[in-house]
């Protein structure tokens, strides 16, 4: 199936804002009951532009993960409820956030709020309350309604932002190396880029592999070029049903070989890190990143004049065409069994309200996630609208449809291991994979 629909929501999402403005480790039990010396401290600052609302005694724990200038935004959204209801609130966005939720998850003791990335109608979804009765949900971007709704209707989560991804680029790099990204139909064509860009003095492509998630968005976003893309293969189909030759993960693994091998990748690609990927990209070090919309506005935190933009991903080969990904980014869901239900489902509708929503969505670089609400894009609201006016095929992200949970986490360490140089890596991702896959299809 092509997956075309996921357009149309994004699409009045970006149109709207055009229209209107032209452009970490688990607290303690007792903290749920007893104010901290650290949840004073919040509530002291929440009051800080304000008289604040006499605190009600709930402390609702709320963890997301989140990276960048993003979790700033969330942290101050947060202080403006705890001021406006004396309801405090403590965030945290663990760098292990995957681990910390699936141990979270099996001794069934969640935060009262969480993002699910992806996963709010499979791998949470017994764990969260529906919201189909909340003010908000008819509000909603068809495009995400699709993604976040079970087979019975019922949604999870609020979605502040419509994701919408490709892959992130710096045209003043691209120009000077003699670079159109227009002419990137193919990944023959990017490899010809990233040849010119290197002769130029600058760095192809950067990764933060110190944040091993920043390799396997990488592998994320290239899989489907070659292994679903074409529907004729039908291997999305035997990836679904497990009967996938798992041989025809080889050619992936192979060309970011040899992407390394050509040194397209920044020298320090396993220790620099995500903000530092960011950073590059914004002085003008670097054309290419496989991150999304969010690493230009944390780009644009060190450098407001970056010339940064969006682009699809690749074909695989001479006529399969190029595409774009879209699915839940900043998703947050309510603990179902959360004895605090009742004021965290308070929180999620007032991260609903258009000026909230809007905030946190700018602050994701990407289009809101619920209808007539504006969100400043900047820079790439050209190329949001560039794109979708072309009808370009969008897809939903890879492992999110196609692989059993925890295949992610495989992907983040075989390509670790292939820019590592390890010898037979590329052997080694393949079986490594297949283990996996069959290991996890066998529990299910």
């Amino acid at each position: 199936m092509k997956y075309r629909k996921l357009l149309a929501g994004i699409m009045a999402a970006v149109m709207t804002a055009a229209a209107i403005s032209g452009c970490s480790q688990r607290p303690q039990e007792s903290g749920k009951t007893e104010k901290s010396e650290t949840e004073t401290k919040k509530e002291d600052n929440a009051s800080d532009d304000g008289e604040a609302a006499k605190s009600t005694g709930v402390t609702l724990e709320f963890q997301h993960n989140m990276t960048g200038v993003i979790t700033d935004t969330i942290e101050e959204v947060c202080n403006d409820f705890t001021r406006e209801t004396g309801i405090a609130v403590e965030v945290s966005a663990p760098g292990t956030y995957g681990e910390m939720i699936k141990a979270r998850m099996a001794s069934n003791d969640m935060p009262d709020l969480f993002s699910t990335h992806g996963w709010s109608t499979s791998l949470y979804v017994e764990y969260l309350e529906p919201i189909n009765d909340q003010p908000f949900a008819d509000k909603i971007v068809d495009s995400i309604k699709d993604m976040i709704t079970d087979a019975e209707g019922n949604m999870y989560v609020l979605p502040a932002d419509a994701d919408l991804s490709g892959m992130t680029f710096n045209k003043t790099v691209l120009d000077n190396a003699g670079v159109n990204v227009d002419d990137i139909q193919t990944w023959a064509d990017f490899e010809e880029a990233c040849q010119k860009v290197k002769d130029s003095g600058k760095t192809p492509i950067h990764v933060g592999g110190k944040d091993n998630w920043t390799i396997g968005t990488m592998l994320d976003l290239i899989a489907p070029t070659f292994l679903t893309n074409d529907e004729e293969k039908g291997w999305g189909k035997a990836l679904l049903d497990g009967s996938f030759d798992w041989n025809n993960w080889e050619p992936i693994s192979e060309m970011v070989k040899k992407w390394s091998d050509q040194g397209f990748f920044n020298v320090d690609c396993l220790t620099a890190d995500y903000i530092t990927s960011c950073k590059a990209l914004a002085q003008d070090e670097a054309a290419f990143t496989f991150y999304t919309g969010k690493a230009v506005a944390e780009a644009l935190q060190t450098n407001p004049n970056a010339d940064l933009g969006i682009m699809p991903i690749p074909a695989s080969e001479e006529g399969q065409e190029p595409c774009m990904i879209g699915g839940e980014d900043l998703a947050v869901g309510v603990w179902k069994d959360s004895p605090h239900k009742k004021e965290a489902l308070e929180l999620l509708n007032y991260m609903a309200r258009p000026e909230v929503c809007s905030k946190l969505a700018a602050a994701c670089g990407m289009p809101a996630g619920l209808e007539g609400v504006e969100s400043e894009t900047g820079i790439l609201q050209p190329y949001y609208e560039k794109y979708m006016n072309a009808g370009i095929l969008t897809i939903p992200y890879f492992d999110r449809v196609y692989l059993p949970n925890g295949l992610y986490d495989v992907m983040c360490t075989t390509g670790t291991s292939i820019l590592a140089g390890e010898k037979d890596a590329v052997e080694t991702s393949v079986n490594n994979m297949k283990q996996t896959y069959e290991e996890k299809l066998a529990q299910q």
